[in-house]
C-alpha cells in the first residue's frame, strides 16, 4: 500500500502512482518486460491471485520483479510529504526519503517510547502513559521476572541432574576399565585412551595465560593455598585422575630436574616463555601440561603435568 496523495504538497506526477492501489508508489518494484511500476505489497499481493500485470496482462512472477531505475527512485525521494503524525498535531513536511529519520524523532508520535516519571521509571509509549500504573506494571515484571527465575532453576536443576548422572555413568565405566585393565592389555590401552582425551578435552577449555614475573612463583605453596587452587581445578573441570597428580607436582619437591632448586630455575629462566601455560580460573596460578609441551625439554616438564603457583604476575 502507497502513501495517499493528499498527504503530499503539489502535483504528483501520475508515473509516481500505484496502478493498483491509486497511491504514490512505496517501496516500488516493476514488471520486467513492459516496466511498469507498482508498490512492493501491492504487487506481490496481486500476483498471489493472478501471474499478470494488473495494466497489459503481460505475464509477470514474483521472482521476475525488479527495482524501479534511479530516476524515478529521485523523483520519488524529492516530494514532499505530510508527517503521518499530522492528525495528532504534527505540522511537519519532509521529503519523503527523510519520512522515516523524522518518525523516529517525531514529538508528536503517539506511540514514540518516553519514560514515565511519576517513580517507576519505565519506558511506555506515549499514548499509554495516562492511563500508565506504575504499581501494577512493576508487579507484572516482578511476577514475569519470578517466573523466568523460577524456569531456569527447574531447566537448571534437571540439568545437574542430567550431568550428575552422566558423570556417574562415565566413573562406573572408568571403574569397569580400570578393572579389567590389570588382566587385559587392550582394556588397559582404551582406559589411558579415554584419560588422555579427558586431559586434552579440559586443557583446550582452559583459558590461555602469560606470565610476566617468573620470579613471582611460589615454589613451596603451603597446605591452604594448595586447598584453594585444588579446589579451583575441581571446578573447572579438571578430570578427578589428574588433580591430586597435578597438586603434587605444585611444589618443588616434584619438579622436574631443571626447575628443583633455586639455581636450577634462575639458570633456565630464558626457557620459561617457551612454556605454554594455561590459567586455573580466578586464579595467581597456571599449569603447564605435558601434552601441550612436548616441545620443552625434558628436564623442564613432568607427567601429567606441574602447577605453577605466582604472589603476582599471570595474565
Amino acid at each position: 500500500m502507497g502513501f495517499e496523495l493528499g498527504r503530499f504538497e503539489g502535483d504528483v506526477d501520475e508515473e509516481l502512482i500505484c496502478p493498483i492501489c491509486s497511491c504514490v508508489l512505496e517501496e516500488p518494484l516493476q514488471a520486467p518486460q513492459c516496466e511498469h511500476a507498482f508498490c512492493a505489497v501491492c504487487i506481490r499481493e496481486w500476483l498471489t491471485r493472478q501471474p499478470t500485470c494488473p495494466v497489459d496482462r503481460s505475464a509477470i512472477t514474483p521472482n521476475q520483479l525488479k527495482s524501479v531505475p534511479r530516476i524515478l527512485r529521485n523523483l520519488l525521494s524529492r516530494l514532499t510529504i505530510r508527517c503521518d503524525n499530522m492528525p495528532f498535531g504534527c505540522p511537519a513536511t519532509v521529503k519523503l526519503d527523510s519520512l522515516q529519520s523524522h518518525l523516529q524523532d517525531c514529538e508528536f508520535n503517539p506511540k514514540k517510547p518516553v519514560q514515565c516519571e511519576n517513580g517507576c521509571g519505565l519506558i511506555v509509549p506515549k499514548d499509554e502513559l495516562n492511563e500508565h500504573n506504575c504499581v501494577k506494571e512493576l508487579r507484572n515484571m516482578m511476577s514475569t521476572m519470578q517466573t523466568r527465575f523460577t524456569d531456569m532453576q527447574t531447566e537448571s536443576m534437571e540439568l545437574k541432574i542430567q550431568l550428575t548422572e552422566q558423570k556417574r555413568e562415565i566413573q562406573m565405566l572408568k571403574e569397569l576399565l580400570r578393572s579389567m585393565r590389570v588382566s587385559t592389555p587392550r582394556i588397559r590401552e582404551i582406559q589411558t585412551t579415554l584419560e588422555n582425551e579427558d586431559v586434552i578435552r579440559w586443557v583446550s577449555g582452559l583459558q590461555p595465560a602469560r606470565v610476566t614475573r617468573w620470579g613471582g612463583m611460589i615454589s613451596t605453596p603451603d597446605a591452604v593455598l594448595q586447598a584453594v587452587i585444588k579446589r579451583a581445578l575441581i571446578e573447572s573441570g579438571s578430570p578427578s585422575h589428574v588433580v591430586s597428580e597435578l597438586m603434587e607436582n605444585a611444589h618443588e619437591r616434584r619438579w622436574p630436574q631443571g626447575l628443583s632448586t633455586l639455581e636450577t630455575r634462575q639458570l633456565n629462566r630464558r626457557q620459561y616463555e617457551n612454556y605454554l601455560t594455561k590459567r586455573i580460573p580466578g586464579k595467581q596460578a597456571v599449569v603447564v601440561m605435558s601434552c601441550e609441551n612436548q616441545h620443552m625439554p625434558e628436564d623442564l616438564i613432568i607427567e601429567p603435568g606441574l602447577v605453577m603457583i605466582f604472589a603476582h604476575g599471570v595474565e
